[in-house]
């Protein structure tokens, strides 16, 4: 086990988003989070950062320290009008064996580099990110996970507004991530995407509907109860307290 959630309740100002969620996930899984738009995906994610406070129950690590987790956030909380270029942008995932003011030594010179041309931006080095398309400002952001070599890696809405190719390219990125034996989380929407990539599946709708191989969670049935439960999620409701 990596990650346990032990009846967990995330919400903002006692308003809960992820109502009583206990789970946990293997080393070396690859889990897409699915769910309706307001199901809570996000929240968990930022639950497991640390970025919010449960209002009951837990998160649990397993082997893996704070720093060994990488999180991608969506693309539109990423301020693309900073003044930071391409290659200061990867260099960042190297904090954590750098330090907060330390300096890019060679070897992190060199993993920048072949991360850059692994997600094809050989020679976009002293671009700003601002100047960037979506898909180009996506591989940049992949590739400052590459050089983080973080062995938990959360991904939100990795592929939204992104063409094709990049799809394609981040996808076997991903492949390989869990093929090396890392464990993986992304918030995903397209379902077939989901079938096709993704072994498990957590299906929430502000509640776990489902959670397992993704065949047996992305049925007609759970779908539709989550659909429903969605739907007749109250957002004003308070916390509920113990379930």
């Amino acid at each position: 086990m990596i990650l346990s959630f032990r009846n967990l309740t995330l919400g903002y100002e006692a308003h809960p988003a992820v109502h009583h969620l206990s789970a946990s996930i293997d080393k070396g899984m690859l889990v897409a989070l699915v769910g309706p738009n307001g199901a809570g995906k996000s929240t968990l994610l930022k639950g497991i950062m640390g970025q919010l406070a449960p209002l009951e129950g837990d998160i649990q690590f397993g082997p893996v320290e704070k720093d060994d987790i990488a999180y991608l956030p969506q693309q539109n909380m990423v301020d693309r009008s900073f003044p930071i270029t391409v290659q200061e942008m990867v260099a960042l995932g190297a904090w954590k064996h750098m330090g907060a003011f330390g300096r890019l030594r060679s070897k992190h010179k060199k993993q920048v580099a072949q991360a850059l041309q692994q997600l094809g931006l050989s020679g976009f080095e002293k671009r700003l990110i601002g100047s960037l398309s979506g898909g180009q400002m996506q591989r940049v952001l992949f590739a400052r996970l590459l050089v983080q070599e973080a062995n938990l890696i959360l991904l939100d809405e990795p592929f939204t507004g992104v063409d094709s190719r990049t799809t394609h390219d981040l996808l076997h990125l991903i492949q390989h991530w869990h093929e090396q034996g890392k464990t993986i989380v992304a918030v995903l929407h397209d379902l077939e995407q989901v079938k096709s990539h993704f072994p498990h599946c957590l299906l929430l709708s502000r509640e776990p509907i489902a959670f397992g191989p993704t065949a047996d969670v992305l049925t007609e049935q759970n779908w539709q109860r989550a659909r429903q439960l969605n739907e007749a999620f109250d957002e004003n409701a308070v916390y509920c307290g113990a379930h």
